[in-house]
């Protein structure tokens, strides 16, 4: 009996052993993923590939005691002749940036990332997603591993493809497994906790980038980087492997409720369901506002994300933002995924789907007037503004796929997750190479603005027009007297609905 009972409170922390270990798996993707931000300099300078500018080189000197500051010289001579107190203070060299760092960041990664998604997505829905996951796990564990041994820009290119193919299941596996074990009270906050994985990497990423390749231990470089991320990711990617069980799939949102207007009218005239396709799901108005509002967000995410640490360096190369940008992106970024999910998972039980959409556009809302004050002041106060866009701003993920899965049918939930994936990293994903143009046209500044602080604001205008495509909360179905007429007319109760819809996934349970 002791051991009955030990086993039974065992499993239920199951549950949240999931959410730890796929969402740990995640961070180290992301942090695989964005790396090549934070470590561009140095890997270019390694790799011989980008643009190259005039760079401070000494790192006692502040920006207000040189006589000319390095990155306003845009010629070879000139840079390699400023001196103070006859030192030279400044070098031409990489410094990380251009047309083919744009590249390697976003089309090469998301290119592989977003087809295989969708085909991960389908296979999601046919087989078993936790061995699935397992393979995807141990696929960009070694890519990253990898990484670490390249020769040649190409060979970083090739990586980054085979690790976006390994790490495209991620998202829409672990969200059809997390849905299935968690009821929807807690479903916002679970899918905000494992989607923040997102951040939670590039956040890392700030300080590991930054600072392990000035140790340069064993001679390694930015090298340790990837070596480090690797082995950690083995160890992860074997208890995914021996650990991780696939969960009974269950109905939930609408489709749980089991009371929508179609159903009873095909039940009433005793007409069979016709089958759900991926395609009836993806016309629909609301499912195409709410890509479209997602990818627009993404890409203010993602131009920050592949932009930050090399904006920053370039704009305040005499001040150490490393710590502050990680503090920022993991500890701001934390308590707004969780007050998000918090925040969404009690108001829909009131106000239904439609809550979660209304929490998006707030959310979105309120942090973009910050965001473009961490571009336009100095490096006190864009922290500060940072901080506090940041808050608000890193409610959005987890929500959004909250909202998706609720509204789409079991069949083709991982399927959905996975087509919405490949529109908005499509979108959101590659839209940022168009910085590196834009920049030379208007500044770097600029174009940081554009694609990062003003995509927030047109994001939070579409999520509130998505919302009025949005059901509002779902009702109980009323208990009725038996029909006459057969089995097959009778009005279940709540209580009473056939073992295909689950009944602890739903709405009224939880009221």
């Amino acid at each position: 009996m002791f051991h009955g009972g030990m086993w039974s409170k065992l499993q239920g922390f199951y549950k949240w052993y999931v959410l730890g270990l796929v969402s740990v798996g995640y961070i180290l993707g992301e942090l695989g993923h964005y790396l090549i931000g934070t470590t561009s300099k140095v890997t270019a300078e390694d790799l011989h590939y980008g643009d190259k500018s005039c760079q401070l080189n000494a790192t006692h000197l502040r920006l207000s005691q040189l006589p000319v500051v390095c990155e306003k010289v845009n010629s070879t001579d000139i840079c390699e002749t400023l001196t103070l107190n006859g030192t030279r203070y400044c070098e031409w060299n990489y410094n990380g940036l251009g047309i083919d760092y744009q590249v390697l960041a976003g089309p090469a990664f998301m290119a592989v990332f977003t087809i295989v998604g969708v085909i991960l997505g389908v296979v999601a829905d046919k087989f078993n997603r936790a061995r699935v996951l397992s393979v995807c796990t141990i696929i960009f564990v070694i890519a990253i591993l990898l990484m670490g041994t390249v020769t040649e820009y190409w060979h970083l290119v090739l990586l980054r493809m085979v690790m976006a193919a390994g790490e495209s299941g991620c998202n829409p596996l672990a969200t059809g497994i997390l849905t299935d074990l968690f009821p929807e009270h807690q479903r916002a906050l679970v899918l905000s906790i494992f989607n923040w994985g997102i951040y939670g990497g590039y956040g890392i990423a700030f300080p590991v980038g930054r600072y392990i390749p000035e140790i340069n231990a064993w001679d390694l470089s930015w090298r340790l980087c990837y070596y480090g991320t690797g082995v950690i990711g083995i160890i992860i990617a074997v208890l995914t492997f021996l650990t991780l069980r696939e969960p009974e799939r269950t109905t939930i949102g609408e489709e749980g409720s089991g009371n929508t207007k179609s159903n009873e009218a095909y039940l009433e005239a005793g007409k069979k369901m016709p089958q759900v396709t991926i395609w009836h799901v993806i016309i629909q108005p609301r499912i195409l506002l709410l890509c479209l509002a997602a990818s627009i967000r993404h890409c203010g995410g993602m131009t920050f994300a592949y932009n930050a640490d090399l904006y920053y360096r370039d704009y305040f190369p005499d001040v150490d933002l490393g710590w502050w940008l990680f503090a920022v992106t993991v500890g701001i970024g934390s308590v707004g995924v969780v007050v998000g999910g918090v925040i969404s998972d009690k108001f829909v039980a009131k106000m239904g789907i439609r809550s979660r959409v209304l929490v998006l556009a707030l959310s979105q809302l309120i942090a973009t007037l910050p965001a473009f004050g961490s571009v336009i002041f100095g490096p006190l106060w864009a922290m500060i503004t940072l901080a506090i866009s940041y808050f608000f701003a890193e409610m959005w993920f987890g929500i959004v796929f909250a909202i998706l899965v609720e509204i789409v049918p079991l069949s083709v939930r991982s399927t959905t997750v996975g087509v919405f994936l490949f529109v908005m990293n499509n979108i959101g994903g590659n839209l940022p190479i168009l910085v590196d143009p834009v920049s030379k046209i208007i500044g770097y500044r600029e174009a940081i603005m554009i694609f990062y602080a003003g995509f927030y604001g047109i994001s939070s205008i579409l999520f509130f027009l998505t919302m009025f495509f949005m059901d509002g909360p779902i009702e109980k179905p009323e208990a009725s007297t038996p029909k006459t007429n057969g089995q097959e007319n009778r009005a279940y109760s709540h209580d009473e609905l056939p073992d295909r819809t689950s009944r602890n996934t739903t709405t009224v349970d939880r009221l």
